[in-house]
């Protein structure tokens, strides 16, 4: 240094990158092989390669600092609600659909293809999550475009292709199909039954001379919603009121962007959120104007058809959770091994060891359920499975997403002042992990969902005992809380003001058996003692003495 030198720059960490997000994550190679995808490892750690490039993970940053941008009007008046999006934005997309991530449980034909498309899912979101969402919605609309008879054969090759194609034309000139959804309105919000747009069946002579055969069944729809993901997308799927009087219930349409006569649909983008997070991706307010739709599924049957996309929906807010986790413990264990205070490495320091090791417990735990609940929607023509999907998709998008903030928020304070500027990934993850939580049913929808499922399917008790009972009798604490938990929901299925916690019992019990059935010992040894011997709860950094955190933290980022 010269004279005129203020300082030296050491004791700062390199951003975590350039590494193998599958390859440095051993409990998600764990969890892909036992749930009956190891198959997929080869292609998943050459992806996992590619995203954890820095000029990859970059594209998440460049995509959330210049946010999409809605255009109502060209330059000469014309009504066009064109949404622009950075190029970043155009380059995850189409990392995300080259991968087949919105499509390949359906059209695989391996078992175990839901299992590997969670494994993607969970390694994509440790890049970028708005670039998620619309690959979510076209994902879970394959299953009710499947019975939708003409309608779906003409739609579904363009959303199962693996072309991300953006352009702005009728999905008949198109390479690739995007779903989006919008379901609430400003008077109901989660109580779609609320719904004020209308819907009413256009003239068949009409639909005939304006469409020709692929007018048929179509629809005349007025209305509004206040939340519209992704209004980009070639198509959403709607709930509108089909009679005057309402008796009819509500029922589910297709509303494409453009007609098939190429015009533009009357849908009317009125503008885009100001999301707290989310920010790369598009959301929008939209009136219909008399805009056009295909009916998918019964007259009147529009609550049951969504509520079958919502399961997928919500499986992906788990895994999303699961992303986001992962990711936020790299960055902050990254930091922590690099970084020195007081003549010690951070990580080395007993007291960061325990925060260090409880977020990492957390992080095998999320992910270790949600590859597990994947497998359920593999093998959903088990009846044991199938019920099991119906209870922990709604507990585990309960707890795993309720989560998350408070992970993010120890990851950072991990990091310090570097960890709360914009300057690296923990406070956009920070601000990205309420959305799981509030998307696709809040907290208090999910568990009443939950206690549905119960009263509804008598047997899914037995389905979850018959999980839990896989983990042994070996350890006594785990023994107690199942066998407790299990009473309780014998006898209060119905109690709504216990509802969260009793969610958080399902999701903390099925962990711990996953754990102690394949975990090292370490880590299911710490996980009983820290949430199921003990309450679960407040800060990271409570673990009990005698774990063996230097042996967590090894497993939970590879060197």
């Amino acid at each position: 240094m010269n004279q005129f030198d203020t300082h030296e720059v050491f004791n700062q960490v390199p951003p975590f990158a350039d590494v193998n997000l599958f390859g440095c994550d051993l409990a998600l190679q764990e969890a892909l092989a036992r749930e009956g995808a190891g198959w997929a490892a080869p292609a998943l750690g050459a992806l996992g390669a590619t995203l954890g490039r820095a000029e990859t993970l970059d594209l998440g940053r460049q995509a959330n600092v210049y946010p999409p941008r809605l255009v109502n009007f060209d330059r000469n008046g014309v009504r066009v609600d064109e949404v622009e999006f950075h190029p970043a934005w155009h380059q995850l997309m189409t990392m995300l659909i080259g991968a087949g991530v919105h499509a390949s449980p359906w059209d695989s034909g391996q078992h175990g293809a839901q299992v590997a498309r969670a494994a993607q899912f969970l390694l994509f979101g440790q890049v970028e999550n708005g670039s998620q969402c619309p690959v979510t919605m076209t994902y879970a609309s394959v299953p009710a475009l499947r019975l939708a008879g003409a309608l779906g054969a003409a739609w579904l090759p363009k959303i199962l292709s693996r072309h991300y194609d953006p352009r702005s034309l009728p999905v008949g000139q198109k390479r690739g199909a995007l779903i989006g959804m919008g379901m609430t309105e400003k008077q109901g919000g989660t109580d779609v039954r609320a719904n004020t747009t209308r819907a009413c069946a256009i003239d068949a002579a009409e639909a005939q001379r304006r469409f020709g055969a692929e007018g048929e069944g179509a629809w005349r729809i007025v209305g509004h919603k206040w939340f519209f993901s992704a209004p980009q997308s070639d198509a959403h799927l709607i709930l509108a009121q089909t009679d005057d009087a309402g008796s009819a219930g509500l029922s589910c349409f297709l509303v494409p962007r453009f007609l098939p006569d190429g015009s533009r649909n009357a849908i009317r983008v009125q503008r885009l959120k100001d999301k707290l997070g989310n920010r790369s991706n598009a959301s929008s307010e939209v009136e219909f104007t008399g805009a056009t739709g295909w009916l998918v599924g019964q007259r009147g049957r529009g609550i049951p058809t969504i509520l079958a996309m919502g399961s997928h929906t919500r499986l992906d807010c788990v895994l999303g959770s699961a992303g986001i986790v992962r990711a936020a413990l790299t960055h902050a264990l990254h930091h922590a091994r690099g970084r020195a205070a007081f003549g010690r490495t951070l990580v080395e320091q007993p007291l960061m060891q325990n925060v260090l090791a409880d977020l990492a417990l957390e992080s095998e735990a999320a992910t270790a359920f949600a590859l597990r609940l994947a497998r359920c929607f593999d093998e959903a023509a088990d009846p044991a499975q199938a019920l099991l999907a119906r209870i922990l998709t709604p507990a585990g998008k309960y707890w795993l997403c309720k989560r998350g903030p408070g992970f993010c928020f120890e990851a950072m304070e991990v990091v310090g002042g570097n960890g709360y500027v914009e300057d690296g990934p923990l406070a956009r993850l920070y601000r990205e992990a309420p959305v799981n939580s509030i998307w696709e049913g809040s907290g208090n929808v999910m568990c009443l969902d939950l206690l549905r499922a119960f009263g509804k399917t008598p047997e899914a008790l037995a389905a979850l005992a018959g999980e839990l009972a896989l983990a042994g009798d070996a350890n006594a604490d785990f023994n107690a809380c199942a066998a407790a938990l299990l009473a309780d929901l014998a006898g209060q299925q119905g109690d709504e003001y216990g509802a969260r916690r009793l969610a958080e019992r399902i999701v903390i019990a099925v962990q711990a058996a996953l754990l102690l059935r394949h975990a090292p010992a370490c880590v299911a040894d710490a996980f009983v003692r820290s949430r199921v011997a003990r309450e679960a709860g407040g800060a990271y950094g409570r673990l009990p003495a005698g774990v063996d955190c230097a042996a967590i933290l090894a497993r939970a980022l590879v060197a």
